[in-house]
């Protein structure tokens, strides 16, 4: 088991450092490519940091494990907004792109749905996946045009902000850059999968369970970094970009690839279709009031999104465990938190009026 926990360890460490590899190459290409600085954060560092995300889900459904790259996903979805969001606000509050209101989180809400629909029948063939991973190509597609477009200011104001380095100003390294880290992803990858299922075994527990907890958090871990650092920085969009250009390419790019891989598609647990699908998608809904009220995601309300963390990880331990308590926490979730949270955001809505 020491051995088991090494590798995992070591994988968790080859993502991160891939993921960092890789954003840092194609952030620099970006920059001279003329795209503002949310996009890059919608893109090139949402797509770097879910590259593990991407390796991993692969990975798994070569193995045959699909409900760990369905526990991948979703997990990290959920995490990616209810834990970084959370601590990213708590830092600061965030204040948020009107784009990401008006344009991104309605593409996130219907991908989500999408997704959910797609697996009501216990699995998403390969056709699904298809049009998962096209969609995913034109979304970013029509990203990049609409930056350039929009113009090259943006895209300078991006590059006064990063951090004035030498080293990797010429192209052939960026390019290294981005090789390297797609190496150390796929490497740490295999490393988490395989540590993960011996987990799983050795304690009984469901690969889905392993997926939307341990693996979920440990391939968010280059999206916390990277959010954290963005919000102590300043650079709001790409803390916020980060979060929801993840969770789309996620929901597009990861479970098409993953899907296409499979032989027979990726078939999808039925716990997860009874509960965890549905929280992904509530958290998908529940950021759109939250980023209208000001259009600025509040410490109270990252506060509120992490205790919404905490509970969910303790219905799964609940729930895994078949715990005698399951039944009554589930009930005071349902009956008093989630109501009185609503009427909360109701009236902060309100109240509140916008900023500018």
């Amino acid at each position: 088991m020491l051995s088991q926990v090494l590798w995992f360890v070591l994988g968790l460490v080859a993502l991160v450092v891939g993921a960092e590899a890789l954003v840092r190459g194609a952030g620099r290409l970006a920059v001279s490519w003329g795209i503002s600085p949310l996009v890059v954060g919608l893109t090139v560092v949402a797509f770097g940091t879910s590259a593990p995300e991407m390796a991993v889900s692969i990975g798994a459904s070569l193995a045959g494990s699909s409900s760990l790259a369905i526990g991948n996903v979703v997990g990290s979805n959920i995490a990616n907004i209810l834990l970084i969001l959370g601590v990213s606000a708590l830092i600061i509050p965030l204040l948020v792109h009107e784009q990401i209101i008006r344009q991104e989180i309605p593409i996130l809400i219907a991908a989500s749905l999408v997704v959910v629909v797609m697996s009501l029948d216990g699995q998403i063939d390969r056709k699904e996946a298809a049009t998962l991973f096209a969609a995913v190509i034109a979304y970013t597609i029509f990203l990049v045009l609409q930056s350039r477009r929009a113009g090259r200011e943006a895209s300078e104001e991006f590059a006064s902000e990063i951090p004035a380095s030498q080293w990797d100003r010429h192209w052939s390294v960026q390019v290294l850059l981005l090789a390297v880290g797609l190496g150390l992803l796929v490497l740490g990858a295999n490393w988490l999968v395989d540590a993960s299922v011996a987990f799983a075994r050795a304690f009984g527990v469901s690969d889905l369970v392993i997926g939307l907890t341990i693996v979920a958090v440990g391939t968010s871990m280059p999206e916390i970094a990277t959010s954290i650092v963005a919000a102590l920085r300043g650079q709001r969009d790409i803390a916020v970009g980060n979060v929801v250009g993840s969770n789309i390419f996620n929901l597009l790019a990861v479970l098409g690839a993953a899907g296409l891989v499979a032989g027979n598609g990726l078939a999808v647990p039925e716990a997860a279709r009874n509960f965890d699908l549905w929280v992904m998608l509530a958290v998908a809904f529940a950021c759109l009031p939250i980023l209208i009220t000001g259009r600025v995601i509040a410490r109270w309300e990252g506060g509120m999104f992490l205790g919404y963390y905490a509970a969910y990880l303790l219905y799964l331990v609940l729930a895994a465990e078949k715990h005698d308590s399951l039944q009554a926490f589930s009930s005071i979730m349902l009956s008093f938190v989630l109501p009185l949270t609503a009427l909360t955001v109701l009236v902060s809505f309100l109240k509140r009026p916008p900023q500018v």
